[in-house]
This record gives C-alpha cells, structure tokens and sequence, in this order.
C-alpha cells in the first residue's frame, strides 16, 4: 500500500527500501479522530502540518501514518527517540519487565534502580556520582535550580537568552523565549543573559564553534584567539556586576540549544563563564536533556565538548527512548542538601523505567551509536552545508553530530528571517515527500533536524535531496 503512494512533488529522492511491515490500522477513523481533537485534547496541545498526520506505528527511523504511508523520522519525537523507534532490544526489556513488576516506589528497594543508576553513574566523571531520578526534563530542570539554592543558599540563578528549560511554572523562569512565556508571574531570582549566538547576535566570525561548518560570517582573529567569546563573556560580567547580587545560585545551560535551533556558543564561552559564575559561589548546571547520552557524537554528554565539569547535571528526553523519565546527576555534597527535609517523587525511578534505561544504554553501547552519530551527523552537516552555498535563503547550518539547525533567512547580509509562511511551505512540501522535520528559534526560522540516532548516510541522501527539492520549488515559485 505505501508502495503505491507518491508525493505530488516531483524529486529525484528515492525513499530508502525498508523490509519492516506495518500492521494494519484497525482504530477510529481520521475524521473521527479531529473531532477528539477539537472536543477532548486541551487546545494548547497544538499539532504539526496544515493537515496533522495520523501516525499508528514506529520502526527505528521510520514512522508509518494510518495510511500506511512511511516517513524518515529527522526530529525523533522532539530529541526524544534515542536509539530508534521500537528499539527490539529497549521493547523486549520493558516487556519483560511489564510482567514482572511495574511499580513500588522507592520506599523499598528493587533490582532495577539499583543496576541502572551504578551504570549512569559510571558514564560521569567524579565526582558526579549521584542520581535522582524524575519524570520529565522540566521536573528535572526544577529540582536543579532548587538543589542550587538550597546548597549554595543563594537564591540568584543566570541563564543565556534563547534557552529553553522547560514549562512548568518554575522553570518558565529559566526559559528565555516569548512564545513559551504566559502572563503571569514565574521566575522570580532568574536572570537572563546575552545569548553568545555567532550567527545571528553582535558578534560571531569564521572559527568560532565546535562544528564542522562554521559561519558564513568573516572575522580577524589571529590564532587561537576570539574576539566573540570576549565580547560575549564581557557581556555575561556586565550580567554579574549590574543584575544580581554579589552571590548567585547558579548558572544554567545547554551546551548547544535546543529549541532555540542548535544555537553553539565560542570554543572557551561555558568554561570562562563557569569560571565566572564559581568565584561567585554559583553552580553550573548542564541541561543535557537533548545533548546528552552520545548525540553530539564525539562526547557522550555535550558539556564533555566544552572541557567543562559541571556540579549538576539535567537529563530527560533520550533517556528512555521515549518512556517517560528524566534524572538529575551531582555530587554527593550537593545531593546532601536535599537530604534535610523530604523530597518526593512517586513514580521517578520506577521498575519501568529503570529497565527502559538500561536497555537504552545498552543499545547505544552495542549499535555504536555515539560513533553513528558522529559519523552520519558530519556527513549531513556537510551535505547540508552544499545547500546553504547554493541558495540565498538557507543562512546558516551547525551542529554537532545529530544536533542540527538550518536556520532560513531572507538573504546571507541582512540575516533577517524568513517569513514564516514561506518556511512552513518547504516543511509542508519535505513532509509530502516522506521527511518529517522540526522547527524551532525565536521566529520558528529554523529547521531542527535530530533524528534517532540509527538513521544511516542513504537516509541522509535521501533527505537532503528532499529538502533541495523543496528549497528549489520555494525559488522557482518566488521567481
């Protein structure tokens, strides 16, 4: 049936062979399913594409709609998806698991938790050894900022523009982009700071990131020095010296952003900045919810990229290839500080979920992913970058390993975004044609691209040739 279906574009892309067969989709019809939409799903639970699509089952990096049709999965259930949708070896371990024991809390001790945090705990650096499991990245997020302040006594927490840290009522004081803000109070004793973005802010030349392309913009530096990272971490001082008391909590970041479209900082930015944020008592805080468990390929944990150490760690996402769990990973001395009264969490650490993350690091282990990773990432990056030289629009692609962003522009000089309804065009277009892609920035100007991190350099063949056709019909339409 999907063999039969073909996009109404025309492109030369041919959709890589795959032998999995869906089943058959047997559940309410599509129409039937809008009408739950609009009536039962809370309207802030918004859908992608013009007419959402229906999806009824997941093999590695494919998806298959209830029409049987296939997609090359390019945003894994927003950086989610880690080792492939239906992992055999992460679906056999939770089966097995379902039917032995789904959940006691932690009141009492159980196999699983056990086995899975000595693991976790083994792929950190000393001395962050201790582990506290959660459900979600913004659980996560909260109880970071909270073992900061509680430790340090500090109330004061940085964090960089553009971030995006969650969206429970604590962390919307650390998530720095308007659409995700309401208007009400959240986020009191959290400052934000210049984003040091190379690409779109004040400052940012040729060499500064850690990826494979850098920038379309010149610069004058001479070896081994960055006029950008300076500029930027005097920028992070004028912060510290006008915004905030002598002593702060903390300092959070990503080591590349996420939502904000794989912005990347300076080589040096995170390491003088946490220098920084430490002789003021501070934490430095690594949200690796989307960085971390081997998807910027070289490192397992993106804050290894920027030859830092942080004193807290974020977790979520990846974690559980789509179960859900997060965790935060410190030192005993910091987790120490929550110890004094009780903190709580019913199901974070549950039998599941532990079994789910085992199995997760096993798979990333015995796939190579982290080297898949690293290997298919420089290649899309650099496959990607061709387009950018090739069309005035596509302004700036970066990332490391399977952290991507093309980020669209009306032209390279003016650096001014692409209007959103040309862009939503080409991600309509990509979407027909099998690829399904994320969005993201503060305009929504960038393409997201963080599959699972299995997808092969055939898939990436397939969808860049996709994503030319679509910029190519953008263009021949425009003239």
């Amino acid at each position: 049936r999907q063999q039969k279906w073909k996009s109404s574009l025309s492109t030369h892309a041919k959709m890589p062979p795959c032998d999995f067969v869906p089943e058959k989709y047997e559940s309410y019809p599509y129409e039937r399913m809008q009408k739950i939409r609009e009536q039962n799903i809370a309207p802030s639970l918004k859908t992608y594409y013009k007419r959402p699509l229906l999806l009824h089952q997941g093999h590695m990096q494919w998806l298959f709609d209830h029409e049987g049709r296939r997609y090359l999965d390019l945003f894994a259930g927003i950086v989610t998806v880690s080792v492939g949708h239906c992992h055999p070896k992460v679906t056999m371990a939770t089966q097995k698991q379902l039917a032995r024991l789904w959940h006691t809390t932690n009141i009492y001790m159980h196999p699983a938790i056990h086995e899975y945090v000595e693991k976790l705990a083994s792929l950190f650096p000393d001395p962050l050894k201790v582990v506290y499991l959660t459900n979600s990245g913004s659980e996560a997020n909260d109880l970071a900022m909270f073992m900061a302040r509680l430790h340090t006594r500090n109330f004061d927490i940085i964090c960089l523009r553009g971030g995006y840290h969650g969206g429970s009522p604590y962390a919307l004081g650390l998530t720095s982009l308007t659409s995700y803000k309401h208007g009400v109070a959240n986020g009191f004793g959290c400052t934000t700071t210049m984003l040091p973005d190379v690409f779109r802010g004040p400052w940012g030349g040729s060499h500064c990131r850690d990826s494979p392309v850098q920038t379309v913009r010149k610069c004058s530096c001479t070896e081994g020095a960055c006029l950008a990272k300076d500029q930027y971490i005097e920028q992070f001082k004028d912060t510290l010296n006008t915004s905030v008391p002598k002593t702060v909590a903390g300092f959070i970041a990503e080591p590349i952003q996420g939502v904000n479209g794989a912005v990347q900082y300076p080589r040096n930015f995170l390491k003088e900045a946490y220098q920084l944020i430490r002789e003021r008592g501070g934490l430095c805080i690594s949200d690796e919810v989307q960085t971390g468990f081997g998807r910027t390929g070289s490192h397992f944990w993106g804050f290894q990229t920027h030859g830092v150490v942080p004193d807290i760690v974020t977790l979520a996402k990846g974690i559980g290839n789509g179960f859900p769990m997060a965790g935060v990973v410190t030192t005993k001395e910091i987790a120490s500080s929550l110890a004094q009264n009780l903190h709580f969490n019913t199901f974070g650490g549950n039998p599941l979920a532990c079994v789910a993350g085992a199995a997760v690091l096993e798979a990333i282990e015995e796939d190579d992913l982290q080297k898949n990773s690293e290997d298919v990432g420089t290649y899309m990056l650099l496959e990607l970058a061709k387009l950018r030289d090739k069309f005035e629009i596509v302004g700036d692609v970066r990332g490391k390993g399977l952290m991507i962003g093309v980020e669209m522009v009306t032209d390279k000089d003016s650096r001014c975004p692409l209007p959103a309804e040309e862009i939503s065009q080409i991600w309509e277009d990509c979407k027909d044609m099998g690829v399904l892609i994320g969005r993201g920035g503060l305009y929504s100007q960038t393409f997201r691209i963080k599959p699972p991190m299995c997808i092969t350099k055939r898939d990436v063949d397939f969808a860049v040739e996709v994503f030319r056709t679509a910029l190519q019909r953008h263009v021949n339409k425009a003239a």
